[in-house]
């Protein structure tokens, strides 16, 4: 766990699943925290006006020098399916962080888009809770613990 106010190490990759070429683009608005298409237009205009075969080189030497981003980790637990009444292995998409942009060019989702993913999230969980709650307080629940017991 990273103490608060301690920045993390951040590398420049190739953001191949963002990216409409290479990745380039994407990975560098990636690293700075920038929206992808501020970046790509950028480099188009740095392209037409400052210095064409410069930055087509430098575009392409990147792709080459650049890593691939890796996967991110998929965040598996195990929850209990009250459908089927067993454990099954799921992914957890409540453990997602929620970025909220300040200005238009930083990546991250606009406010309004952010509360209402928030909410949805907060939703998820509550049905959850609630399907726990209602299999915890039955007589089946009850009786497998009796039977557990044994």
């Amino acid at each position: 766990m990273e103490e608060p106010g301690m920045k993390t190490k951040r590398e420049l990759y190739r953001d191949t699943q963002k990216g409409k070429i290479a990745g380039v683009c994407a990975g560098i608005a990636d690293y700075f925290g920038w929206e992808v298409w501020l970046v790509r237009i950028l480099f188009v205009s740095a392209v037409l006006l400052a210095g064409g075969p410069f930055f087509v080189v430098a575009y392409i030497a990147a792709w080459f020098i650049l890593d691939k981003k890796p996967n991110a980790v998929d965040h598996r637990h195990q929850y209990f399916n009250f459908k089927s009444k067993n454990w099954q292995e799921g992914a957890d998409e409540d453990d997602k962080t929620v970025e909220v942009k300040a200005k238009v060019w930083q990546a991250g989702e606009p406010p309004k888009q952010a509360f209402h993913d928030i909410k949805r999230r907060f939703e998820h969980l509550e049905g959850r809770l609630r399907r726990m709650e209602t299999y915890v307080t039955s007589p089946e629940y009850q009786l497998n613990r009796e039977i557990s017991r044994l």
